[in-house]
């Protein structure tokens, strides 16, 4: 995420922080004028984000602890101390480029495991880690430095919470109070060096692309157990770091993750001169000298204020200035594409995406499609991958599955040959799509049908375990994802790990109470679900009490019970009941359930009511695990 370097906000660092970003902004737009870019080379590169996890396949806060023991310098950090990212060195779009790459991150990736496994934990490439866990989002999960705590500090500020709404086969809705549901999020972001000359074209271009391509690439369709977009990440990340308040939100300010609004008409300034007008500075750092006085010393300014603010805004094709060997560059960067499932899968997402700006590089997209029918197929491909079916060009309806197998690998593949890529190396990474394509076998498609194969014989937590352990087993072998068997027990064979903490198998999906609700209510609910205690919550969901079966007797066999009219829950329910955390182990919790003969415990988080677990909850871990050991 750059340099780490950060000052305080206060407001003489800010404002001559703006007046470098508007500096920056100029001297960009006479750097264009005078042709100082390099023209004619497409370069392309790459950076792999990853999941560190421990040896039960959660989150392991330990990237500080790998970054020095493993002394790779293509390595970094991220968000949260559970992710790394690694740089991959910039290559020419020629000859083996793409076996290079896929070579090249492979010995990274293995570099990693290795300094990983020295602090019992290993590496997952997925888009969001299936068995993360509400409780990982936590500020003591943050990298320690600056530039990150900054970010949250500020968002915070400016946002206050950050709900989460999020509708797919499940319904997810949380409001969190930091920044850190970004770090659910890791992408393998794909680069690609233009000339300023053709940069709109190119743009446009990669923005209609961006969905077909998405659609055969999907790998995140869990979150916090629940079953939601083929992509995710594409609607967690918007809402992870978007400071927009109710009120700029409804006026329809624009989110500082998105798609975009228009198509580019001349230049990749547009896109820099959005940024800084439609976005708030979040982060500053030490103004520099002029850059336009560098640049009348024929000298290359850094432009590190405008890199900066470009940093924190999200575009999933993002404009990128850099300079190779002193010389300045533009480039497109994809972010769309997530990580996983295996290193050949992503290096075969890369070059279907290249292939077709490539083949497609004199052509003006902007003449064929309107922009809402891009930013439609964006927005469907993330949520139903191969199933999406695309507005096309000429008003065409299309499936994304026929489109990319009958028109778009083909061209694909020819742009690769013509740019100067090997027709082996072409023809090896477009056979990974196009089988994946055939068979509808996406990463998201290989988890939602494992957990579904599993779904009669254990719990959500467990088969979610499951799936990760297989997938993490899978991922080294080097064989793409449309080949793996679907996941299955054995691939969890230690039953154990699902059950540490209470959040792991605690009800989520609850029946709850208000206090000024009848008994009436509580005795029929009690009724029809088979169950004994319901908590009792505000219209804020603070936990304010419980009711069990027990109160419920209690009260019809009071002598007065008979004469008494509209009896309230309040009347009756358990005030100040025991509690525990969602990271409370299940032993402890056990224990405070035994030596104070509870049937239930509902589960908090601060004063809001999460979960809760029972005792028949308890028995069935037991009984689980029971049946574990027997069968070893």
């Amino acid at each position: 995420m750059g340099n780490h370097r950060i000052d305080a906000a206060d407001s003489s660092n800010h404002e001559a922080f703006i007046r470098a970003l508007l500096r920056d902004l100029q001297a960009l737009e006479t750097m264009i004028e005078r042709e100082l870019f390099e023209c004619g080379v497409r370069r392309i590169g790459a950076e792999q984000e990853m999941f560190l996890v421990d040896s039960g396949f959660q989150p392991a806060g330990v990237a500080m602890e790998v970054l020095e023991k493993a002394q790779e310098p293509a390595l970094t950090t991220e968000l949260a101390r559970y992710n790394l990212e690694a740089n991959l060195s910039p290559r020419r779009l020629q000859g083996h480029c793409f076996r290079d790459m896929e070579a090249e991150l492979n010995d990274v990736l293995a570099k990693t495991r290795v300094a990983a496994a020295e602090f019992q934990a290993d590496v997952v490439l997925t888009g969001i880690l299936p068995t993360m866990q509400l409780s990982d989002l936590t500020l003591e999960n943050i990298t320690p430095h600056t530039r990150y705590r900054r970010l949250n500090d500020v968002l915070v500020q400016q946002r206050g919470t950050f709900p989460m709404r999020i509708k797919g086969l499940d319904e997810f809705n949380v409001v969190h109070d930091n920044v850190m549901f970004e770090s659910c999020n890791t992408s393998f972001q794909v680069h690609l060096q233009v000339d300023p000359g053709e940069f709109a074209r190119m743009y446009n271009l990669a923005q209609a692309m961006t969905a077909p391509v998405l659609a055969a690439a999907v790998n995140s369709p869990i979150l916090l157990q629940k079953r939601l977009w083929h992509e995710t990440r594409v609607a967690l990340f918007q809402a992870g770091v978007d400071e927009r308040s109710d009120t700029h939100r409804a006026r329809g300010q624009r989110a500082r993750v998105r798609f975009g609004d228009r198509w580019v008409r001349d230049s990749v300034v547009e896109l820099f001169q959005e940024e800084i007008a439609r976005h708030r500075v979040l982060l500053t750092n030490e103004v520099g000298e002029d850059p336009r006085e560098i640049l009348e010393r024929n000298e290359i300014p850094p432009l590190s204020a405008l890199q900066l603010h470009n940093g924190t805004v999200y575009l999933w094709n993002r404009p990128c200035y850099g300079t190779t060997h002193g010389i300045p560059h533009l480039r497109i960067e994809n972010r769309a594409l997530p990580a996983g499932p295996t290193v050949i899968d992503e290096v075969a997402n890369a070059a279907l995406f290249l292939g077709l700006l490539m083949a497609r590089k004199d052509e003006d997209i902007t003449q064929r499609m309107s922009f809402e029918d891009a930013k439609h197929n964006f927005l469907s491909a993330a949520r139903h991958g191969l199933d999406t079916q695309l507005r096309w060009t000429e008003g065409r309806q299309v499936s994304a599955s026929t489109l990319l197998l009958e028109e778009l690998l083909p061209q694909a593949e020819e742009g690769l040959c013509r740019t100067g890529v090997s027709e082996s190396d072409a023809r090896r990474c477009l056979k990974v799509v196009r089988e994946r394509v055939e068979k509808g076998a996406t990463g998201s498609r290989w988890i939602l049908d494992s957990i579904r194969a599993m779904e009669s014989q254990v719990p959500m937590h467990h088969r979610l375990h499951s799936v990760t352990a297989g997938m993490a087993r899978r991922q080294w072998q080097g064989t793409p994802v449309h080949h793996w068997p679907l996941a299955g027990l054995e691939d969890s064979p230690d039953w154990k790990v699902s059950f540490r903490y209470v959040e792991q198998f605690m009800s989520t999906d609850l029946f709850t109470l208000q206090p000024e609700d009848l008994i009436d209510m509580a005795a029929s609910v009690m009724t029809w679900e088979h169950i004994r205690h319901i908590p009792v919550e505000d219209d804020a969901g603070r936990l304010q009490g419980l009711v069990s079966c027990r109160d419920l007797t209690r009260l019809l066999t009071r002598p007065d019970s008979s004469g008494k009219e509209a009896v309230r829950v309040r009347e009756i329910m358990k005030e100040n009941p025991v509690t525990v955390t969602p990271r409370t182990s299940t032993l402890e919790a056990a224990e405070i359930m035994k030596r104070s003969n509870l049937g239930c415990l509902p589960v908090v988080e601060g004063d809001r009511l999460v979960g809760i677990i029972t005792v028949l909850d308890l028995m069935r871990v037991a009984a689980r695990l029971f049946q574990a050991e027997l069968s070893r």
